[in-house]
C-alpha cells in the first residue's frame, strides 16, 4: 500500500481525466490515439502519459498509438469501475443531495442505494429517488444491503460517530467529505476529500499570477 500511495497515486488520480477524454474520442468515432495527443490534452510529457497508462496494463503500438477501446477497458478494469460498487450516503443535505443527483457516478461503477440522516424532516422522504432512512438504522441496513462503501456528507463534528456506525455495519471503504481525520480499524480504507483544499490552491495561484508571491507579498 505504501508503494502504491507514494509512486502511483498521482497517476491514479489522472486516470479519470484520461478516461473522460478517451470516451469523448470514441463517441466522435476515433479509434486510435497517439501519445502526443494525450500529452497535449493532459498538459504533461509523453513519458508521463506512457507511465500513467502502463499501470493499467494498456500497451501502445510504436509509431501508431493506443487503441482507444482497449485503453478505456484497461482503465476501467484497473479502477474496478467495470464492476458495480453499491454504496450508502449519510447526510442528505446540500452536498449529499448534489452527489446523489450526479448521474456520472454510475458510469464509474458507483451506485448509491440509499441515504441516511438524523433530521426528522428528511427521514422517510427521498432525494433523487433514494429513500432517506434514520441514521440510527445505518448498521442494520448496511448489513442487509451488503454494501462495501459509505459516503460521509455530515458536519465534521458528527463524522466520527457516522464512521463508527458504518464500520459496525460492515462497511470497509469510506469516502469522507467531512474535513476531519477519522479513526477507523486498519482494514477500513478512508479517502478524505477536502473541498477547501482545492479552493486554497486556487487562491494561491490567483495571488501568484496577480503579482504576489506565495506569501501574498508583491513579486519583484
Amino acid at each position: 500500500m505504501g508503494e502504491l500511495k507514494l509512486q502511483k497515486m498521482p497517476s491514479v488520480r489522472r486516470l479519470p481525466t484520461y478516461l473522460h477524454k478517451l470516451m469523448e474520442m470514441r463517441r466522435s468515432g476515433q479509434d486510435i490515439v497517439a501519445t502526443p495527443e494525450l500529452a497535449r490534452y493532459m498538459q504533461c510529457s509523453e513519458i508521463a502519459v506512457r507511465k500513467d497508462l502502463a499501470i493499467t496494463g494498456a500497451v501502445g503500438q510504436p509509431g501508431v498509438g493506443y487503441r482507444i477501446k482497449d485503453v478505456i477497458e484497461s482503465i476501467r478494469s484497473y479502477l474496478h469501475w467495470d464492476v458495480q460498487c453499491e454504496a450508502v450516503l449519510v447526510g442528505a443535505g446540500s452536498l449529499g443531495a448534489a452527489l446523489m443527483g450526479y448521474d456520472g457516478f454510475e458510469e464509474y461503477g458507483l451506485k448509491i442505494l440509499a441515504a441516511f440522516d438524523a433530521d426528522p424532516a428528511k427521514i422517510g422522504g427521498s432525494v433523487h429517488g433514494r429513500q432517506v432512512f434514520d441514521v440510527a438504522r445505518l448498521p442494520e441496513l448496511c448489513r442487509k444491503l451488503q454494501v462495501a462503501l459509505g459516503i460521509i456528507c455530515v458536519p465534521s463534528q458528527h463524522a466520527q460517530q457516522v464512521a463508527e456506525l458504518m464500520v459496525a455495519g460492515g462497511i470497509r471503504g469510506i469516502w469522507n467529505f467531512a474535513n476531519v481525520r477519522l479513526r477507523v480499524p486498519d482494514d477500513v480504507v478512508v479517502q478524505r476529500e477536502v473541498i477547501a483544499g482545492g479552493l486554497a490552491e486556487l487562491s494561491v495561484k490567483l495571488q501568484y499570477r496577480g503579482g504576489t508571491d506565495e506569501f501574498g507579498a508583491p513579486r519583484g
